[in-house]
């Protein structure tokens, strides 16, 4: 997405497509209240909602009974003058109305994104709050909402601000024994004064950075890779749990030859649910590739269920499994009966066909997925980008404090470096080539 012009109009629905009983369409700009009261007559005190009839500025035809509100810069989402229509939410009324805003002059379509870039360039959000909002908007459970609200709400953007005010403060000392440094004991005393600050912001960014994986896989969802030997009945499971028909099953081994994902919802957390191709010794070319991404899925996984096929047993998974992720042991098919002999270890029995078991097998994943996500306190940390710049800080910082104190042009460039960092993290400084990638990610609208 280009640079937007701050001096156009932008219009667009704000709402979801389709048929619903209201839809909200928003105007952004300085000629949002002029196209108002060329739809809808004179404008209505801000802030106040009044019903009026929106007329064709051109044909006079009506076009709807809507409910209307305004609101005046900066008080409003963009820091601009906005308006918002609350029509009907039929396609006929929403795209009568869209064509009559294009033709009013000085109006244009928004882009995706370009309300949320307009109410960054305009100070109302900084870049972590576009995020959670972006977040926000694409949340599934209801974790995903906390994470998202939090986010949004600007908790991560008040942390920022407070890493930021203990670096200009170490800064300031810095610069300080820098005046002083014909004074024999100041820079001396300066620098540790500095390094105390610098110490404790070291630790809180620490114990975030810590968190952080917790948050990028609660956004993410939970990976559970269902792997075992062919016709164990991995995409029998994968069907059952997500109540559709998502993978063809057959008594062919070697049928799932790509890995299939579905997402779940299982107890307000996402879960990622990824059917890989049966583990077996094959010469075919095809299904050796679908083998290699199953170790590669299975690798990179969060849990790992290990289907054991009860007429078939092959009761140890792979080393390259087993030795590297957490495994669940499952013993599948055991409506058709059970093995005389097993391993002495924990095994889950169930079964894909009659639902056996699934009930516990839900509860313990969704266990997984709350103690991965939710252990201590909420993750503030949620995207790689977020991760990579507080680890640039965390970086500079850890400089300082292992440089020599007494090279004070040195030291405070390292503490130039980690707020520079903490200013991409928030959108302060040097951001331009990140910001396209986020707002690009909102639907129009927004």
């Amino acid at each position: 997405m280009t640079q937007p012009s701050q001096t156009d109009t932008i219009f667009a629905l704000s709402s979801g497509r389709g048929r619903a009983g209201v839809a909200i369409i928003r105007l952004s700009g300085s000629r949002a209240r002029g196209a108002l009261e060329a739809l809808a007559g004179p404008a209505p005190d801000a802030r106040q909602a009044v019903l009026r009839k929106l007329l064709d500025p051109e044909s006079g035809e009506p076009l709807d009974e809507a409910l209307i509100l305004r609101f005046d810069a900066p008080s409003s989402f963009t820091g601009e003058d906005v308006v918002e229509l609350h029509v009907h939410g039929g396609p006929a009324v929403i795209e009568g109305v869209l064509s009559a805003l294009g033709h009013v002059e000085g109006l244009r379509p928004a882009e995706p994104g370009e309300f949320a870039r307009r109410a960054f360039d305009n100070e109302k959000l900084d870049l972590t709050e576009v995020e959670g909002l972006a977040d926000l908007i694409q949340a599934e459970t209801q974790a995903q909402l906390r994470q998202a609200l939090r986010q949004s709400g600007g908790e991560l953007r008040s942390l920022c601000e407070g890493w930021r005010g203990q670096i200009i403060h170490a800064t300031s000392l810095v610069e300080a024994a820098l005046d002083f440094s014909d004074e024999a004991d100041v820079p001396d005393l300066v620098g540790r004064q500095a390094r105390s600050v610098v110490d404790e912001l070291v630790a809180s960014l620490q114990s975030h950075l810590e968190s952080a994986n917790k948050g990028e896989r609660l956004r993410d969802g939970f990976q559970v890779v269902l792997a075992g030997a062919p016709n164990a009945g991995k995409s029998s499971l994968l069907n059952r749990l997500s109540q559709r028909d998502a993978a063809i099953v057959s008594e062919e081994p070697g049928t799932t030859r790509d890995t299939i994902e579905v997402h779940l919802d299982l107890g307000g957390y996402p879960v990622t649910l990824i059917d890989t191709a049966g583990l077996r010794k094959t010469s075919g070319e095809v299904e050796s590739e679908g083998i290699r991404r199953t170790h590669a899925r299975a690798g990179a996984a969060d849990l790992v269920l290990w289907l054991v096929d009860a007429e078939a047993p092959q009761w140890e998974p792979p080393s390259t499994l087993s030795g590297s992720v957490n495994v669940l042991n499952l013993l599948n098919k055991v409506d058709l009966g059970t093995p005389d002999e097993r391993p002495d270890t924990d095994i889950l029995e169930i079964s894909a066909k009659t639902g056996a078991g699934l009930d516990e097998l839900v509860s313990i994943l969704a266990a997984h997925a709350k103690a991965g996500m939710e252990a201590g306190e909420p993750a503030m940390i949620t995207r790689t980008r977020q991760r990579l710049e507080l680890e640039t800080c965390r970086e500079a910082l850890a400089s300082f404090l292992s440089g020599e104190i007494n090279d004070l042009e040195l030291r405070a460039e390292d503490l130039r470096v980690a707020a520079r960092a903490l200013g991409r993290l928030s959108g302060r400084v040097d951001v331009e080539d990140v910001l396209d990638r986020i707002f690009g990610d909102f639907c129009i609208g927004k």
